[in-house]
């Protein structure tokens, strides 16, 4: 029925491949295109007897556009899934415009170099603007709305989990339970033990940059910006059990406040051990999280970059992690002139995910939503024209998508409320 094209060969890449190929009624052929071909083709042959998707694959550098839009021309392919890095969303935008198919990937732009002037010099700009200093925002993808529009083109921006099915939970909730919400608190809760002393579950790059930077939410129609780690809070969460969390900045903050602006407060929380903090200033102390190139021994190398290298490869850890995470949207407001309040979240086992798929947790939540939103777009379910974020569409069928396909949700009345 659709060809994809998916690029990117990492450890979220891996789950989506695979969930296209069991997904084969939808997805007949899939491309896996990446920087490094042999894994392509390695994973390629782990996959082929498993499934009746015809999979191919290409060696491509994402950040070369004219490259890039000539593979999609020669494959033709209903989309372009982007499972690659948030560094490489604009070049591949570019090359989906040129090509004229549709984009999906599972997390907003931000740029490697942070020290460009030019990129700089707007990201200052809006700082001052809009209240807020991370690094990544939607004002660069938003700014495609047009050229995706007049192209007839769906862009479709963060379905991983959070961002992603988080938004889809928030919209669900709005369509089914509330008459008017005012709070959301999204809390992501990984429970899992890998047994090293320290890793990050996704790329150390971007976990790093995520975590060390200030926090912020939003509030009464703006942004509240707080130093990183400065708000703590304890959470019982169900299969899980009572874990501290810490307010982060999250790129789904900026999307709901744009779209739901009747919502009061927006706050992320994310959970973390004293040990992974520990590390991480220590790290950040010494300027092992800094993107500012260095010269060592007549070599310039990126710190944070160097760092990558040195800590275990989060596609390796599915093996030796075990315990649960807990993700979902805690929701105050209003239903039928009564206070309301809900939970939606899902719970997923580190070892059962790799059982199924040979990876941890942290990737499964973030990869089968990232085929669930390609399924959206190639059939149809999820096309408009423009650039848009998961909340912007009806939430049902991604909803049962999410239970049919790996990640069963619950809703809970009358939760404990995050103070």
């Amino acid at each position: 029925m659709a060809r994809l094209l998916i690029i990117g060969c990492g450890g979220v890449a891996r789950v989506a491949i695979a969930k296209c190929c069991q997904n084969k009624d939808i997805f007949q052929e899939i491309m896996i295109a990446s920087r490094t071909k042999e894994k392509c083709d390695a994973l390629a042959e782990e996959l082929r007897p498993t499934t009746s998707t015809v999979i191919t694959t290409a060696q491509i550098d994402a950040m070369n556009v004219e490259a890039l839009t000539a593979l999609i021309r020669n494959y033709r392919p209903d989309a372009v899934l982007n499972v690659a890095l948030p560094y490489q969303d604009l070049a591949i935008m570019d090359a989906c415009l040129a090509a004229g198919v549709h984009y999906i990937d599972t997390a907003n732009y931000e740029p490697e170099d942070t020290d460009d002037p030019a990129w700089r010099k707007i990201y200052e700009e809006r700082c001052r603007r809009e209240g807020f200093s991370a690094y990544f925002d939607y004002s660069w993808q938003w700014a495609y709305q047009e050229k995706y529009r007049a192209a007839g083109l769906t862009a479709l921006c963060g379905t991983g989990f959070d961002p992603g099915v988080t938004s889809v939970f928030a919209a669900y909730a709005k369509k089914h339970y509330f008459d008017r919400i005012d709070t959301i608190d999204i809390l992501d809760c990984n429970g899992g033990d890998h047994g090293y002393p320290f890793a990050t579950n996704f790329n150390p790059e971007i976990n790093l940059r995520e975590v060390s930077a200030p926090g912020s939410y939003w509030e009464n129609g703006h942004w509240v910006e707080i130093p990183a780690m400065s708000v703590k809070r304890t959470y019982d969460f169900p299969e899980v059990g009572e874990k501290d969390m810490y307010l982060l900045h999250h790129e789904e903050i900026e999307a709901l406040g744009a779209h739901m602006p009747e919502v009061k407060r927006i706050r992320f929380f994310m959970t973390f051990g004293q040990s992974y903090l520990t590390h991480m200033k220590c790290l950040e102390d010494v300027g092992m999280l800094s993107t500012t190139p260095v010269n060592f021994e007549g070599h310039e190398i990126v710190p944070i970059q160097f760092l990558k290298a040195l800590l275990p490869d989060p596609a390796t850890l599915g093996r030796r992690t075990v315990g649960k995470t807990n993700i979902g949207c805690i929701f105050t407001g209003e239903k039928d002139g009564k206070p309301k309040k809900l939970y939606i979240y899902n719970v997923c086992d580190h070892q059962a995910c790799y059982r199924e798929v040979g990876s941890q947790a942290i990737s499964y939540t973030t990869g089968v939503p990232a085929m669930i939103g390609a399924m959206m777009v190639v059939t149809g379910k999820w096309q408009k024209p423009g650039v848009y974020t998961t909340d912007e569409f009806d939430p049902d069928p991604y909803m049962e998508a999410l239970n049919r396909w790996g990640l069963p949700w619950t809703v809970e009345e009358d939760p404990q409320v995050v103070e």
